[in-house]
C-alpha cells in the first residue's frame, strides 16, 4: 500500500518506521533541516526502553502533490500546526485521512475537510502514545511495547471497510489500532489528563523530577476535577473505566506510582518534560481550548485545576 505520513517529529518518525516495517511504500514529508537529515541520514530512531536503534529510508518528500495517489494519509502534526495543513488534506487524493494527536477542535477540522474535499473522503482521529524527542538528526523515542493508535470517527467507530484498510494497513506488526466510538470526547478527556502533568512540568522548569509528592496529588486531584467537568458538559469519560484510577483504594494507589516513576526517572523527562519544554505553544493552544471548555461551566468547580494552571507560560513570557 501507498502511505504517505504528514510530519516527521517524533509520533510521525515512529508511525512511519512502523509502516516501513510492515513492507508498505511509505512517504515521508518533511520540510527544511529535518527533511535534509532524513535525506542525508534516513529515519533514525532510538528506541529508548528497547536498547536498539533502526534505521529505515521512506521517500522523503517536501509537500504534498494533490495528483499523487495514496491509500492512505496520516497527518501527524502539533495541534495548532494542523489548521495550516487543512487545505492539502483537503486536496489530496487518498479515501482515508486520519489527524493524529491531541485535536480539542476535532469537530470543526472534520466540517473544513468535508467541505472543501473535491471527492468524498473519510475522516478519522487517533492517538498515538510515543514521547521522545530529536536529537543529533535521530529521533529518541520511549513507547510502551510496540505502541498502537486509539482512533475512530468524530462519534463513532471507524465502518467495517475502514476498519478493514486499517487492519490490512497494520498487519504483519505488533502495533495495532483500538476503536473508540467518540473521539471528540477522548480528546476532550485527554486534555484532561495531560494539562495537569504539563502544569507541574512547568511549575517545575520543565524537570518533573523537581515535583513534589504534594504536585503529584495535585495532578490527580486536577485530573479528577477535569473530567468532573466534562461529565458535567455531558462528556463520556473515555478510555471507558479510567477515572476509577481517581478514586481512593488500590487503583489510585498504583496510577500514584506511575506517576512517581514518570516523575523521577527518564521516562518522564521524554514522555512530558521534554514535550512541554519544546511543544510550549502546542501547550498553550490545548490550555486555551480547555479554558474555552471551562466557560460553557463557568461556576464548576475546579480549584486545583486553577492553581496548577497558573503555572503555564503566557505568550508573552
Amino acid at each position: 500500500m501507498k502511505i504517505l505520513v504528514y510530519g516527521a517529529g517524533v509520533i510521525g518518525s515512529y508511525l512511519a518506521h512502523v509502516l516501513c516495517t510492515a513492507g508498505h511504500d511509505v512517504s515521508l514529508l518533511a520540510r527544511g533541516k529535518r527533511k535534509e537529515e532524513l535525506q542525508q541520514k534516513g529515519l533514525e530512531i532510538h528506541h529508548y526502553l528497547q536498547h536498539k536503534i533502526t534505521v529505515d529510508h521512506p521517500q522523503i518528500v517536501g509537500r504534498l502533490k494533490p495528483e499523487e495517489h495514496y491509500d492512505a494519509v496520516f497527518a501527524v502534526m502539533q495541534y495548532q500546526q494542523m489548521w495550516a495543513i487543512l487545505n492539502d488534506l483537503a486536496a489530496c487524493d487518498s479515501p482515508l485521512v486520519m489527524l493524529v494527536g491531541n485535536n480539542p477542535s476535532a469537530a470543526q477540522m472534520e466540517r473544513y475537510l468535508q467541505h472543501h474535499s473535491p471527492a468524498p473522503k473519510t475522516v478519522l482521529f487517533g492517538f498515538q502514545a510515543t514521547g521522545g524527542r530529536r536529537e543529533n538528526g535521530a529521533v529518541v523515542c520511549v513507547r510502551p511495547g510496540a505502541g498502537g493508535l486509539e482512533c475512530g470517527a468524530l462519534h463513532s467507530e471507524p465502518d467495517e471497510t475502514d476498519k478493514a484498510r486499517l487492519a490490512k494497513i497494520f498487519a504483519g506488526t505488533k502495533y495495532q489500532p483500538s476503536y473508540f466510538s467518540d473521539m471528540d470526547a477522548w480528546y476532550q478527556c485527554h486534555l484532561a489528563m495531560v494539562l495537569p502533568v504539563g502544569y507541574v512540568c512547568y511549575a517545575n522548569g520543565c524537570d518533573l523530577k523537581k515535583a513534589s509528592a504534594a504536585q503529584r496529588r495535585q495532578m490527580v486531584t486536577a485530573v479528577r476535577e477535569g473530567y468532573g467537568l466534562l461529565q458535567a458538559l455531558g462528556y463520556p469519560v473515555l478510555p471507558e473505566g479510567c477515572e476509577k484510577y481517581l478514586e481512593k483504594g488500590l487503583r489510585r494507589c498504583f496510577l500514584s506510582v506511575l506517576l512517581w516513576i514518570m516523575a523521577k526517572t527518564g521516562i518522564g523527562r521524554l514522555a512530558a518534560s521534554d514535550h512541554c519544554r519544546c511543544a510550549l505553544t502546542e501547550m498553550q493552544a490545548l490550555d486555551k481550548a480547555f479554558r474555552a471548555m471551562r466557560t460553557r461551566k463557568p461556576d464548576f468547580p475546579m480549584p486545583v485545576w486553577s492553581e496548577l494552571e497558573r503555572y503555564m507560560p503566557s505568550k508573552n513570557q
